[in-house]
């Protein structure tokens, strides 16, 4: 279960290697069409990118990364709300919030620009 503060990640991927897989394969064919943009920005084509793994290991806060099926059954019955994905949200003992939104998220230009956002908002 989560701790009492925490960031968390939601992918607008599913869950699991063949998920996985097809993401990748659907970045390299049709990046225009790809519809989760904090995969593009957190991770490469199979490998999370090294500054934002960076940030992830020497982070003070603990970062939870949930695809888009893992986040719904964990938080539907607790959350009347379920934001438009991706979705990067805060979690403070039972409140949870929005910290950066699906459509700021688009915005990004890259992996530095949502670093520097998730510091400003913290």
């Amino acid at each position: 279960m989560l701790k009492n503060k925490a960031l968390i990640f939601v992918y607008n991927a599913n869950s699991g290697p063949e998920n996985s897989l097809i993401g990748s394969i659907h970045k390299v064919l049709s990046p225009k069409t790809y519809e989760c943009r904090l995969c593009e920005l957190t991770y490469g084509i199979l490998t999370e990118n090294r500054k934002w793994k960076s940030f992830r290991k020497h982070s003070d806060i603990e970062m939870i990364f949930l695809h888009k099926d893992e986040y719904q059954k964990q938080f539907k019955s607790k959350f009347e709300k379920l934001y438009s994905l991706p979705v990067v949200l805060y979690q403070d003992n039972y409140e949870l919030g929005l910290i950066i939104s699906r459509e700021e998220i688009n915005d990004i230009e890259n992996v530095e620009e949502l670093i520097d956002t998730i510091k400003a908002r913290l």
